[in-house]
């Protein structure tokens, strides 16, 4: 009898795990992350970065303010547009429709990429970041709802890595882009070379807007995808009993304080590796096109892992292992090791998201992830740009070793929430398990 239930179990989680990987929106949302990445990985990460301070050096500035300071605020509009309309947009897909709200965004973030591409003051590219915080605010909360529920809870960890991975290869498609448009165009941080570099990569970006209307509310899943909690409660099964509403409120937690002190160093590592290290723009795209694959592979790797040694186990032994990997690059080692070093830190700070998403789309109602899924995007979005303004006037002329030092500080006490998850998160076999039965 014991080998019929069995059976009967593996069968039910074989059908599960065929329904969702058939499923048009799991399709969609991978296309729609591949190709919204390269157009990032072109235009939205160092490239806007060394545009901003060059336009500034060039006398485009404001107020006396540094190329470093106003690269900070320029960022930080991006958070301010994202809060404006995040928790509406996370209330509104909830309760209204999660479609409408991705076509409202879609008309932001074409706005926004027009104005963004025709840039040639700071204001223009502030107003610019401002509608593209709206797009983000907006599209995100929606987006990852869809996708949530159209997958099976207790199989989020897998398609969630391989979410993860499309969007680090797609990052990294960015940079090896740019590398050629550099070798065509010339190897300089020349204003009208990043301009041209930026009109291609808002192209894919605005490609991305339409694919994301292609994710469609009938094409999610039913009770399967529910969360924990709700399944606990309609059925009597038990993930963990009165400790379960606290998983969501740990894993929020630690991604506000992990993304207060992300913001302040990594949108000045392009700066970084120009001032400290004179890396010219073929040697950078190199770098973050490497880290980006890598970053991808690890996601995978860090997955599979997770399900010998538990969710919350590996998040914090590979964030711990990144914040060690900046404590040292603080030192400014010779280039090679601090490539290494670079290359590490990014990769297993952020082979952690899949994970902390899969464990957060796992253990709450359907009904609520547009919410959730808004604190999260505040988490990596408000706090990542508006962190950025602090970390512009820490590092003022060139101190990024403080700032290095004061993220590592601000990183350790964003593991601290994620040490309490591991007695509360439960393997994803045992919970595929418990529900098949």
């Amino acid at each position: 009898m014991r080998m019929k239930q069995g059976t009967g179990s593996a069968g039910c989680g074989i059908r599960r795990k065929l329904r969702f990987r058939g499923n048009r929106n799991v399709g969609v949302f991978y296309l729609f992350t591949l190709v919204q990445s390269i157009g990032r990985g072109i235009w939205l990460g160092n490239i806007l970065s060394l545009y901003i301070v060059l336009v500034v050096e060039k006398g485009g500035g404001i107020w006396n303010l540094t190329p470093n300071e106003l690269l900070g605020i320029a960022s930080g509009i991006t958070g301010v547009a994202l809060l404006a309309v995040i928790l509406p947009g996370g209330i509104a897909a909830d309760r209204w429709s999660r479609e409408g709200v991705l076509r409202i965004a879609a008309v932001f973030g074409a706005a926004g990429l027009l104005f963004i591409e025709r840039s040639s003051t700071i204001l223009h590219i502030v107003g610019g970041l401002f509608l593209w915080g709206l797009f983000q605010g907006l599209s995100r909360p929606a987006a990852e709802s869809l996708l949530a529920d159209s997958v099976p809870s207790g199989l989020r960890s897998a398609p969630y890595a391989r979410v993860h991975m499309y969007m680090q290869f797609g990052m990294a498609g960015g940079p090896f882009i740019n590398l050629l448009l550099f070798l065509y165009l010339g190897d300089s941080w020349d204003l009208d070379i990043l301009k041209q570099v930026i009109f291609i990569g808002t192209l894919f970006s605005l490609i991305s807007a339409v694919l994301m209307l292609f994710l469609r509310e009938k094409y999610t899943l039913g009770e399967e995808s529910e969360g924990y909690q709700h399944v606990r409660g309609s059925s009597g099964a038990s993930f963990g009993g009165g400790r379960l509403p606290f998983i969501p409120v740990l894993l929020i937690s630690s991604s506000f304080i992990i993304g207060l002190g992300a913001g302040m160093t990594v949108k000045f590592f392009p700066v970084f590796f120009r001032d400290v290290y004179s890396l010219k723009p073929v040697g950078s795209q190199l770098i973050l096109g490497f880290g980006f694959l890598l970053t991808g592979l690890s996601s995978l790797i860090v997955q599979k892992l997770s399900l010998k040694r538990g969710r919350a186990q590996i998040i914090v032994l590979i964030q711990g292992l990144a914040v060690i990997c900046l404590l040292a690059m603080a030192f400014y080692p010779p280039l090679w090791a601090m490539v290494v070093l670079f290359l590490l830190r990014g990769a297993l700070m952020n082979a952690a998201q899949p994970l902390s998403r899969s464990i957060m789309m796992d253990y709450v109602p359907k009904q609520n992830r547009g919410f959730w899924n808004s604190l999260q995007t505040v988490a990596w979005g408000l706090f990542w740009n508006a962190s950025a303004v602090l970390g512009g006037f820490l590092i003022g002329d060139g101190n990024f070793a403080l700032c290095f030092f004061i993220t590592a500080g601000i990183y350790t006490a964003g593991l601290i929430p994620a040490l309490f998850l591991i007695p509360l998160v439960h393997h994803e076999k045992s919970l595929v398990s418990d529900t098949a039965r």
